[in-house]
């Protein structure tokens, strides 16, 4: 199917470099060809640990799109939320001091979806408390600052509360196939970060502060997945098994600048490099995850590291890496 020795090739150099301990590169196609390389230690402290294909990865905001965003639109599907309207159609308590005037009750779930919104990148939530249904309290009722567009964990971390509001339950309640499981994962797990507030390594615990404090299943983090997890997700979008043909449009086409529903679509200098073609989508996650489906070659590919092992405050080089094998992953299919 594909040189696996060339695609691997950037996150090998990473690993030797010991700018990552770590990576997993898995490549399916949309006839179900797959092929999976992986290298370097799944732990470095306390307890060393080789990484294998069976290890379960934190996914970080790649929970967004497999978790979330789907979540989202097989509701959508159903016919129990409407993308266009705004969120207190699924959350009436939405600001509910301030029905007249407040700026988040205007905002829609596509909105949401897209980074459409005023509201900041992130907020250290967890240090308002940790009562998970407070802080869920604190997100409905905080009179958010304002700003221009830009990505935001508060958007899905709303999203994550329609989700519970409509089902009826916790988002950890949602089926998910194998290879896919809210935390603690049943399976060896990667190591990610010493947390400073934990004051522990973290294994098989969500590293996300916030999506911990929320309960460790939020809309914006807490998936765990293995790499054959990841993939079979992927495959399901290549091949349309795993998504209606609306849910397929919703991720495939822009709302706003270069984003989809969920999704970033293929722009100058993105995280999945330059050779892939213009209907590629991705998305990455803050501990070293990402995925990114190329729909018109057929083909996805799932790049999985721990470059927060042990600490996030270390250049690992990952904003160089995730392009590089992008590239290189193209360019071995090219040649195959």
């Amino acid at each position: 199917m594909i040189d696996l020795d060339r695609a691997f090739a950037p996150a090998a150099a990473a690993i030797a470099a010991g700018r990552i301990p770590g990576a997993t590169l898995g490549v399916v196609a949309a006839d179900g060809r797959r092929a999976v390389r992986v290298a370097g230690q799944a732990a470095l402290v306390a307890d060393p640990e080789l990484l294998t294909e069976d290890h379960w990865f934190d996914l970080a905001s790649v929970s967004k799109v497999i978790a979330t965003t789907t979540m989202i639109l097989h509701l959508a599907d159903q016919g129990r939320i409407d993308l266009d309207a705004p969120l207190t159609q699924a959350i009436p308590d939405l600001r509910q001091y301030d029905v007249a005037n407040a700026p988040e009750r205007r905002l829609t779930i596509r909105d949401c979806l897209a980074h459409r919104t005023f509201l900041p990148a992130v907020e250290p939530i967890y240090t308002y408390g940790d009562d998970p249904q407070r802080l869920r309290a604190f997100v409905l009722q905080r009179a958010w600052r304002h700003g221009p567009p830009v990505y935001s964990d508060i958007n899905f971390v709303l999203l994550g509360i329609v989700i519970e509001r409509v089902t009826g339950a916790a988002l950890s309640d949602w089926p998910l196939a194998p290879g896919l499981s809210y935390g603690p994962p049943p399976g060896p797990a990667v190591a990610t970060e010493h947390c400073q507030w934990r004051g522990r390594v973290l294994k098989g615990e969500v590293h996300d502060e916030n999506a911990a404090a929320l309960g460790a299943a939020a809309g914006h983090a807490g998936l765990f997945g293995t790499v054959a997890g990841v993939l079979d997700f992927a495959a399901g979008l290549l091949d349309g098994s795993g998504a209606s043909p609306a849910m397929l449009e919703a991720i495939r086409t822009p709302f706003y600048e270069h984003r989809t529903c969920g999704w970033e679509r293929r722009f100058p200098g993105w995280s999945g490099g330059a050779a892939c073609s213009p209907e590629t989508i991705g998305h990455t996650g803050f501990t070293g995850t990402g995925l990114w489906v190329d729909f018109e070659r057929g083909v996805a590919w799932t790049l999985l590291t721990n470059r927060v092992h042990p600490t996030r405050h270390f250049d690992s080089g990952i904003f160089v890496l995730r392009p590089e094998t992008g590239d290189a992953v193209i360019a071995a299919l090219r040649d195959a």
